[in-house]
């Protein structure tokens, strides 16, 4: 092994200027490799690679970094921290090849051959995401299996991609909310251009990627960062999941610029869409520009004439998220909306427990979550004994992103099982069709179009030691709900470290013919909400509601000429004989008639049909159903 010392240079400093990211190894346009690494704790530190020791320059601010002109695409390297016998990834590697342990592998991000140039992403009023594990979409688990599957995607009428993260962690198989080589695509799905491919030929097919990104806190395993430097961590905040990241405390500066640098990697050398940013509430900054906004303003910049999409979760439901920086807020376009999904599941599911309990799924919970979006906008909340949300009812309803599963809310039970198979079939398919056609931006979380029948657990491959802990948490975090409690349940959770359990929950993609009648309720529904001159207008205030009944409602959706006026009828309780139904909503326009244009109850979806609803005997309304009406031509009028 040769010792060779970096000297300060002008070659060098022109190589520093060929940078695009300020830390990371990048392969020199004319050849050779430039290190750049935040080490401010350490006095020295080298790059090792096979055969050779170079040791990098101090710049005087904590950044070391040099040239080495004999590495190239393909090469494994480590970094020496001062006289450690011991050598580390680098944190900013982009590729792990043989884990979050082994050592780095260069990557030239300019080798891969984009087809993507007259992409310009997915319009904010066009959205219909699709939430994606890689591991668990195909038998395979890998981009290149899950690229096979686009056409399909797009086909069911599938917009943009919400990838779970995809950061490299430790073990065979997890969510990936613990990873620790944020810039590195796990090695389990695939190489890094498999990944860009997996992006490149979603765009041809008309579907836009965002990725999950954990900037709240790192896994438990694997993370190195504290060898570099203790201050990408403050112990000033309390996380749920860890130490916190450092981004407005001491030194902060180079930890903000490190997870900005992350976001905009993805933009640039992936071409992704966006980002959905995980746990917000748990991103903590006091600094005069929020990180929050910080990340979604990079995002912007990186993708100049491109749409992109930001996404935050947020437990509390602050509506900052998605004001305007102009308005004080943070600039995202969208939320998730946990209240939709809590309310919708009592109403399916008749279970009240936990995170349930202010929600009575009741039809002016859903009128009121298609008009404003959150239900909970600043009222009193039992269940945390406290006010939840904050007034959000100035943000339009595509800001609110809705579904009736995610990969949480999925695993979130005693075995993972789908709400396809905790309610009836005709309530299912009316709350599909009321989460597809409300004004909201509707998520589907993979398999939900066919009711796959496997299950989603949560799972993650630790060591004993740590696999047990993990157990452990899951159990006690579970225990909120009563039902989990009891001991025949109890103990027989899922344990999250069994390979078999991961296996069990990929999906078996033949159901979509097998659940044929699912997939094409789900596929319609998409059609009608894309094509229909009013469902896909979705002008701002351009609906209204009303409570039919115990467990029925309507949404009028109102369009320019009045004559093209639509109404969604929802019951998901018993027949309804609306006798005298004095609801001026039901009322059609002027000189016209409602027909029917769409039924849950249709055969092709496994109903059992569906009469007129306005007849002699005034208005009767189909248990468990949904149905859609548009104005018809006026009915025939009687001479005297």
């Amino acid at each position: 092994m040769v010792e060779n010392a970096a000297s300060p240079s002008p070659a060098e400093r022109e190589d520093s200027s060929q940078r695009t990211l300020p830390v990371g190894a990048e392969i020199l346009s004319d050849g050779g490799v430039h290190f750049r690494v935040w080490a401010p704790r350490r006095r020295q530190v080298a790059v090792v690679t096979e055969g050779d020791t170079v040791t990098l320059e101090a710049d005087g601010s904590g950044y070391f970094a040099a040239s080495v002109h004999r590495a190239k695409a393909g090469t494994l390297y480590r970094f020496r921290l001062d006289d450690d016998d011991r050598l580390y990834p680098d944190p900013a590697s982009r590729c792990q090849p043989e884990g979050v342990d082994g050592p780095s592998m260069l990557v030239d991000p300019r080798s891969f051959r984009w087809t993507d140039g007259d992409w310009r992403g997915v319009g904010r009023h066009d959205l219909v995401l699709y939430e994606l594990h890689v591991g668990t979409f195909t038998h395979e688990g890998t981009w290149e299996a899950a690229t096979r599957e686009l056409p399909e995607l797009a086909s069911l009428g599938v917009t943009v991609i919400a990838m779970m993260p995809v950061a490299e962690f430790s073990g065979r198989f997890g969510w990936g909310y613990d990873g620790v080589g944020l810039f590195a695509p796990t090695r389990l799905y695939g190489s890094p251009d498999s990944f860009r491919r997996f992006v490149d030929q979603a765009h041809g097919a008309g579907i836009g990627v965002i990725l999950d990104v954990v900037y709240n806190h790192l896994g438990p395993a694997g993370n190195y960062l504290k060898d570099f430097s203790v201050d990408y961590f403050t112990d000033r905040y309390e996380n749920e999941w860890g130490e916190a990241i450092n981004f407005d405390g001491p030194n902060s500066g180079p930890v903000r610029e490190f997870f900005l640098s992350n976001a905009r990697y993805w933009i640039e050398e992936f071409h992704l869409d966006g980002l959905r940013l995980d746990a917000t509430q748990q991103m903590f900054d006091r600094s005069s520009e929020n990180i929050v906004a910080a990340v979604a303003r990079v995002v912007r910049e990186t993708a100049p004439g491109r749409s992109t999409l930001i996404i935050g979760e947020n437990e509390p439901q602050d509506a900052k998220l998605v004001h305007s920086p102009a308005a004080g807020g943070y600039g995202l376009d969208a939320v998730w909306n946990d209240d939709f999904h809590h309310s919708a599941m009592v109403a399916l599911t008749g279970r009240r427990e936990a995170y349930y309990t202010d929600y009575l799924g009741n039809p002016q919970e859903f009128v009121s979550t298609a008009k404003w979006g959150f239900l909970y906008q600043g009222q009193r909340y039992k269940w945390q004994n406290r006010r939840r949300g904050t007034p959000s009812l100035d943000i339009e309803p595509a800001a609110f992103v809705n579904y009736l599963q995610n990969h949480d809310q999925v695993a979130n039970s005693a075995r993972g099982r789908r709400v396809h198979l905790l309610t009836s079939p005709g309530r299912y398919r009316a709350m599909t069709a009321f989460l597809l056609l409300a004004p909201g931006t509707p998520m589907l979380f993979q398999g939900q179009e066919f009711a796959a029948s496997t299950p989603f657990t949560y799972f993650a491959d630790h060591d004993p030691g740590l696999a047990a802990g993990v157990r452990k948490g899951r159990r006690e975090f579970l225990a909120q709900f009563r039902s989990l409690k009891a001991p025949e349940i109890a103990g027989a959770l899922p344990d999250p470290g069994d390979p078999a359990m991961f296996e069990q929950c990929k999906l078996n993609l033949s159901e979509r013919e097998s659940q044929g009648e699912i997939y094409a309720l789900h596929r319609d529904l998409l059609a009608l909400r894309r094509n229909d001159p009013v469902f896909s207008a979705r002008i701002a205030g351009g609906i209204d509601g009303a409570v039919l009944g115990p467990e029925a409602f309507l949404l009028r959706y109102f369009f320019h000429d009045r004559d093209g006026d639509r109404l969604l009828i929802v019951n998901l309780g018993r027949d309804l004989h609306l006798d005298p139904a004095p609801e001026p909503l039901l009322v059609p326009p002027p000189g016209g008639t409602w027909t029917i244009l769409w039924s849950s109850e249709s055969p092709d979806y496994g109903g059992r049909g569906t009469a007129p609803l306005e007849t002699e005997e005034n208005w009767r309304i189909p248990g468990q159903a949904a149905v859609v009406l548009r104005a018809g031509e006026p009915e025939e009028q009687t001479a005297e």
